[in-house]
């Protein structure tokens, strides 16, 4: 066989393993399970299954519910937070709930449009506050959720819901949320908010973004009795307070540009239980609509994500291109050249990855053609993490909300 020929068996040796050694990370059935009034008893997976995910299938809830802060980090956010923040405001809490909304120097007027909406709405009470420019080694969505989280400690809740300006809940989010928590004995539950798909570009972007993340991270390994694997999902994440405090967030991961699974970290090292999935009823409100949005959107972490290793960089890069590129052009170059080895290979590997990709379409109600794009889009990200990589070595590092963090640390691996 010629070279063509072994990588596309490479490529599918490759798609192999991902399929059945990679935590079944194409799967979407890691869910909160509805909650179950007036059953006895909730059924939990059989007993010794190392699989067994920590969420019981079906759980009754609470008699009593703890008390809890919502604490919202916003940074120039006007103009989604009429469609995110009412929807807090609402929530349908039988306990005793309220929302800190932190205004990180927002110059668009974010802190009193969050005021004028809390009067208009109703609902939960809310406190808008200001911490000022972030100290020196922290992020600003850390520092803003430093502040927070202390406004929020002083209130005693035994439970933290920190989710970003732009995610919008249905009304019994924070019940299911802090049920699961409850039946569990969980320390952390996320939840991957539904991000927005209305442009093409959102369509070929956005459903791809969350099928990497649980590649990198199957939800299945993070959930299973004995982990495999750590992370959260920023957008949504309800804490438990003397967890935070044992972990000693934020002020532990100050400087972490990719937050979310540096908290999970953090969290777990401290013996915290987590679980992490996909959410039905937490959404993003926040627009993409041409592809320089959502280029800033991954380039801005990517290369943190690498730790800012060129040698994870190289690996990265070669690791795409044999898994994600080959396939269609071992397919196509191998039909034309009459390869047929190739062409089978290739084109075996490519059926395998448009099939694992239609779950993660069907989530996010899109049509199945996308499925075999797959490798255009994993070719745009392959470009978004060279330029995250370009951008660092310029000095640049990851830019966000006008801030700019020259060397940020990637998030600790201990």
């Amino acid at each position: 066989m010629d070279t063509l020929a072994w990588l596309a068996f490479a490529s599918l040796a490759a798609w192999a393993w991902l399929l059945l050694g990679q935590g079944f990370f194409w799967r979407t059935d890691q869910r909160l399970p509805p909650t179950t009034r007036g059953m006895g008893h909730a059924r939990e997976e059989p007993a010794g299954k190392p699989d067994a995910p920590v969420i019981r299938h079906a759980r009754e809830e609470p008699t009593v519910w703890p008390r809890v802060v919502v604490v919202v980090p916003a940074r120039d956010e006007a103009g989604v937070l009429p469609l995110s923040l009412p929807s807090l405001l609402a929530q349908d809490y039988p306990g005793v709930a309220e929302v800190v909304l932190v205004d990180d120097g927002s110059t668009d007027g974010t802190g009193a449009l969050a005021v004028e909406l809390a009067g208009r709405c109703g609902g939960l009470p809310l406190t808008v506050a200001s911490p000022g420019e972030p100290e020196p080694g922290w992020t600003g969505k850390l520092w803003a959720l430093r502040h927070g989280m202390a406004l929020a400690r002083a209130r005693g809740p035994e439970f933290l819901l920190l989710t970003d300006a732009d995610i919008a809940h249905e009304p019994d989010s924070l019940r299911l949320l802090v049920s699961a928590a409850m039946e569990n004995d969980l320390d952390l539950v996320s939840q991957m908010a539904r991000l927005r798909v209305e442009s093409m570009w959102e369509r070929l972007v956005v459903p791809a973004f969350v099928y990497f993340f649980a590649q990198l991270y199957p939800f299945r390994w993070i959930n299973r009795a004995r982990p495999r694997a750590t992370a959260a999902a920023g957008g949504c994440v309800l804490l438990r307070t003397e967890t935070a405090v044992a972990a000693g967030v934020p002020e532990s991961i100050r400087q972490a540009v990719i937050d979310d699974v540096s908290l999970a970290r953090a969290v777990r090292r401290a013996g915290g239980r987590i679980w992490l999935g996909l959410a039905e009823r937490v959404d993003s409100v926040r627009p993409y609509p041409g592809l320089g949005e959502l280029w800033r959107m991954v380039a801005r972490s990517a290369y943190a994500q690498l730790r800012h290793s060129p040698l994870l960089l190289l690996g990265t890069v070669a690791g795409l291109v044999v898994v994600y590129l080959v396939p269609p052009v071992a397919l196509v170059a191998g039909a034309a050249a009459g390869n047929a080895p190739a062409a089978w290979a290739g084109g075996a590997a490519w059926a395998a990855m448009a099939g694992s990709y239609v779950p993660m379409l069907r989530h996010y109600r899109q049509p199945l053609w996308l499925a075999p794009l797959l490798p255009f889009t994993a070719f745009l990200y392959l470009l978004m993490t060279v330029d995250s990589a370009v951008q660092h070595h310029r000095g640049r590092g990851a830019a966000w909300k006008g801030r700019t963090y020259a060397r940020p640390e990637a998030a600790p691996d201990r």
